[in-house]
């Protein structure tokens, strides 16, 4: 059960910040997950939804690039709404189940080798907090500086994702699949 109440309508908002809340409903269909308690804090809520919809619908970054980091950070971070609420895009770009597996035991084997790079490249940068010279250098080969950037500013996005939903104890969504730790 959730901290904090849930806010899964545009009246449980003062009438000032129900544009926030329309923007929010316009770009995810409802209210929901992270939102839900986000919009506690309104301004911050329209902010991190901003940001949302540039990390995840608007960015050049593969999606597929985009969904192993979130479940790399969900897994890091304990967090069952954003493993639960991954899973299922993971499948839908057809990663195998043996790298869903691998991150979810927190290994690496068996897993190809340019999946690989990415759950090495953020378990790093949120383990170690610096990114190697030798990996930095292959990142930017394979992705250039612009999508790099991206990348590393998904892991951030999902990691404040990841700290709000364990903070309020936000729960997997009906249905997806439970991150067991």
């Amino acid at each position: 059960m959730a901290r904090v109440p849930l806010i899964l309508s545009k009246d449980q908002v003062a009438p000032e910040h129900h544009a926030t809340v329309d923007a929010i409903i316009g770009s995810r269909g409802a209210l929901h997950g992270p939102f839900s308690v986000f919009l506690h804090s309104p301004e911050i809520a329209g902010r991190i939804a901003h940001l949302g919809a540039l990390v995840r619908f608007e960015g050049t970054l593969d999606f597929r690039v985009r969904v192993l980091a979130a479940m790399v950070v969900a897994r890091e971070f304990e967090a069952e709404y954003v493993w639960g609420a991954q899973t299922g895009g993971a499948r839908r770009q057809n990663v195998p189940e043996t790298t869903i597996t691998a991150i979810r035991e927190n290994r690496i084997d068996g897993v190809p080798a340019e999946d690989a790079m990415i759950i090495e490249y953020t378990r790093t940068l949120l383990r170690k907090h610096r990114i190697p010279a030798a990996m930095d250098k292959a990142m930017r080969d394979r992705f250039g500086n612009d999508q790099m950037i991206q990348l590393s500013g998904a892991i951030g996005y999902y990691a404040m994702l990841a700290m709000t939903v364990n903070a309020c104890e936000l729960e997997a969504a009906p249905g997806a699949e439970i991150l067991k730790v």
